[in-house]
């Protein structure tokens, strides 16, 4: 006969599980939990089950599982952002000794980690102007790894990348990129011989300017084992909130990457046509830098880019982004909303200083009409035009 407990204890135990009563649903279950009940004393140590709640639950699962298809990769490791991602993949294959070859246009949180932190525990950092051959970049007996962005942060700039991975490999080095633009969609970088494919999920996996999350994706079980180790020696971890969200956007990407990409080129090629534009810096569109690598290794745009133009003022160019009413201006992308930043102020800190000769602009293209959003353009630029002439 089971003794009845006290209400205390019923009011513990009671609810602690559905067992077979979850409805099936499109998507997963968001399961909020740190303890995890083993089902007996011999699975309390046993690392092929989930032991803690921080590894993630069944909407992290999801999701990751979602990401390793999307990436073509045998395991994907969440970060709770782009960020996180970057620095907890560089950590899970670096130490004190090593060598880093890094892209002179490398995201500028990437750098400061690279400069401020890697540098701290004992690993060189070097960088490499992007377009360099890749038997001319700066390797050495102590390289291990080659970080790429692919286009650029900024300016655009790309790499050869498959050229740049088998040179890595070749040398006994590693290959990583941080394949953000191509959010894993328009670029399969594990497919052309890289051996970490890292992105900021913050940006279009998510869509929606909301969630923060990164993601770490590789083929080699090695690699695959030394992310796992990031996760945990470092405490990394994602909500089960965030990683539902993210999986929600996931859906939806195709859809509105297709949006994107079309409507950065239609703004795009209006901008070209502009008196008070020098050049428009989009590897998708035709005659710009790197369309022809561009147009061998992705398979569609993305809508973020930048545009250099004439000589003007820091006052005029103020005066252009403060005229805009449909492009907010802030320093993320990949959402819904169209953005503008000027670039010059960042462009500082890199070691090879191309010249422009024109300030910088950086546009992230939405999912607004394109018609609309070019009239806020010709606004803007009417605006500079006043203030230059004044």
């Amino acid at each position: 006969m089971t003794r009845r407990t006290r209400e205390e204890t019923r009011l513990i135990r009671t609810g602690m599980a559905a067992g077979g009563r979850l409805a099936k649903t499109v998507g997963p279950p968001i399961q909020k939990g740190s303890t995890v009940l083993l089902p007996d004393a011999a699975s309390l140590y046993d690392e092929t089950q989930v032991t803690y709640g921080r590894g993630g639950l069944a909407a992290q699962n999801a999701l990751m599982d979602a990401l390793a298809e999307l990436e073509g990769a045998k395991a994907v490791r969440l970060f709770p952002s782009g960020l996180a991602a970057l620095t907890g993949a560089l950590m899970a294959v670096l130490k004190a000794g090593d060598e880093v070859l890094v892209t002179d246009t490398i995201y500028k949180p990437t750098r400061r980690f690279c400069d401020n932190v890697l540098t701290r525990y004992g690993v060189v950092v070097r960088y490499f102007e992007p377009r360099t051959a890749p038997d001319a970049l700066p390797w050495s007996p102590a390289t291990r790894l080659v970080l790429m962005e692919s286009p650029g942060s900024l300016t655009f700039e790309m790499h050869d990348v498959p050229a740049v991975a088998a040179a890595a490999r070749a040398r006994g080095a590693l290959s990583m990129i941080d394949n953000t633009w191509g959010a894993g969609l328009l670029f399969k970088p594990l497919t052309h011989g890289v051996d970490l494919s890292v992105q900021a999920l913050t940006k279009y996996v998510g869509g929606h300017s909301d969630v923060f999350m990164g993601s770490a994706a590789a083929v080699d079980p090695d690699l695959c084992h030394a992310l796992d180790h990031a996760v945990w020696d470092f405490g990394w971890a994602v909500s089960a909130e965030d990683a539902y969200q993210m999986l929600r956007g996931l859906r939806t990407l195709p859809t509105r990457m297709a949006r994107h990409g079309d409507s950065s080129l239609k703004v795009a090629r209006w901008l070209r046509d502009q008196p008070e534009v020098l050049q428009v810096l989009h590897p998708a569109l035709p005659g710009a830098p790197d369309h022809d690598l561009w147009k061998r290794d992705f398979t569609g745009a993305a809508g973020l880019f930048g545009v250099v133009l004439k000589p003007a003022s820091e006052a005029a160019v103020h005066a252009l982004l403060d005229e805009l009413s449909l492009f907010g201006l802030g320093f993320s992308w990949g959402g819904f909303e169209s953005l503008a930043l000027d670039c010059d102020h960042q462009l500082v800190h890199r070691r090879f200083r191309q010249a422009y000769d024109g300030p910088v602009l950086r546009l992230n293209i939405g999912l607004e009409d394109p018609g609309d959003l070019i009239e806020d353009l010709r606004r803007g630029l009417d605006a500079l035009n006043r203030l230059d002439e004044a």
